[in-house]
């Protein structure tokens, strides 16, 4: 892969790319530079979510996002943010170009979810997911998250140390969540 396709080359230091340095959408290959252990979305991914017994991160977006941008420069650029995210989750980056049908799913069940925690639909990107590694159902959807407790949402490293910890001890309403999440979207679409 051309270096200069990323973005990124002899500045990098001792940064290594990502799994995400063989793809072809430029989306994903803004993120292959990332600490994060970005994956594709794929039975590869969901096998070693399964395998470790961790849920999967699905953050989805697009080139020309700004708010995919932000949230990339304050928390999958941030170290201490990856290593939370690749120490606990499975890590997915999606092209909302390239797979249409992925985002689909995941924004109705983003509108589902903020329906029933904020009482009104809402939507956007990045958009950020929580899955059931065995299911591949979200169980936590939402959008852009800040670095900072902000906006009435807690902060992004919050928000995975909250969510690991109950993938430790709610597993089960953490399921069924998901299946509930997952019975509406099937009835959305």
């Amino acid at each position: 892969m051309n270096q200069h396709a990323t973005g990124h080359g002899a500045g990098d230091g001792d940064r290594t790319p990502n799994r995400l340095i063989d793809e072809t959408s430029p989306y994903l290959l803004q993120h292959a530079w990332n600490p994060v252990d970005w994956r594709p979305w794929g039975p590869e991914a969901f096998e070693e979510a399964r395998r470790r017994d961790v849920p999967i991160i699905v953050s989805i977006g697009y080139s020309t996002c700004y708010w995919c941008h932000v949230m990339e420069r304050e928390s999958f650029e941030d170290p201490s943010v990856a290593e939370l995210m690749n120490r606990d989750f499975v890590c997915i980056k999606v092209d909302r170009e390239q797979r249409p049908d992925v985002d689909e799913i995941h924004m109705a069940a983003c509108q589902i979810y903020t329906q029933a925690t904020e009482g009104r639909p809402s939507g956007g990107w990045p958009l950020n997911a929580f899955l059931n590694p065995d299911t591949l159902e979200p169980f936590l959807v939402g959008t852009y998250f800040p670095p900072e407790p902000a906006y009435g949402r807690p902060s992004f490293k919050q928000l995975l140390q909250n969510v690991a910890t109950a993938w430790g001890t709610q597993r089960e309403e953490i399921a069924a969540q998901g299946g509930r999440i997952a019975a509406l979207v099937r009835e959305q679409l």
